[in-house]
């Protein structure tokens, strides 16, 4: 039903974002770790869950998380929160790998998720989290030769994070690809925006 909000952060919290969208504030829950700077314009990915007695609309970076999300949410036993506290607990890129890889242990560590549960995603995402890994590297893989670099998804974040303090998308872009070459595959996301900002 909505596919994102664009405006300016009203408030936010650890897991709470309001984005006034024409005088309107829309309230979403996001993961952790991202940064929303209040009184800057952003562009968040919605999510909308309808249950009997409440809608809630879930906010995210990119598309590629909220996917995730809404590719958690199928499987038995994990509803909303639930999702948003693993992409809480993980960065989307670290989740995935752990599906992809059968990282049981690093999965139970997550608050609020038993070994039945892990089970239970590793069976029904642990495939579909291997073909999108390879569909990502094999995008890196057609870059021009040099050290291999961080997800799209990640490069996506930073540039994202760099706009919303206020770079504008041509120089965000410039400096967060300038900061992926030096940092190759080590970047994660906190790395490679403190890097962009720096250069």
């Amino acid at each position: 039903m909505y596919e994102y909000f664009e405006g300016e952060v009203a408030q936010h919290s650890a897991t709470r974002l309001v984005v006034d969208v024409g005088g309107v504030g829309y309230e979403l829950s996001v993961p952790l770790g991202y940064a929303w700077p209040v009184g800057r314009s952003a562009r968040v990915y919605a999510h909308l869950a309808v249950r009997d007695d409440a809608h809630q609309l879930y906010g995210f970076p990119d598309r590629a998380t909220r996917e995730l999300f809404r590719q958690l949410i199928t499987v038995s036993g994990i509803g909303p929160r639930l999702a948003l506290g693993l992409l809480s607990g993980l960065p989307r890129t670290e989740l995935l790998a752990a599906l992809a890889h059968g990282d049981r242990a690093r999965l139970v560590a997550l608050k609020g998720i038993g070994k039945k549960t892990v089970d239970l995603l590793l069976l029904e995402l642990g495939d579909k989290a291997k073909a999108q890994l390879a569909a990502e590297s094999a995008d890196i893989g057609a870059e021009p030769a040099g050290p291999p670099g961080p997800l799209p998804s990640v490069l996506d974040d930073a540039v994202a994070a760099l706009i919303s303090i206020g770079y504008a998308d041509k120089d965000a872009r410039k400096q967060v690809e300038r900061a992926a070459a030096t940092l190759g595959s080590s970047a994660d996301l906190e790395l490679l925006v403190r890097n962009a900002l720096a250069s």
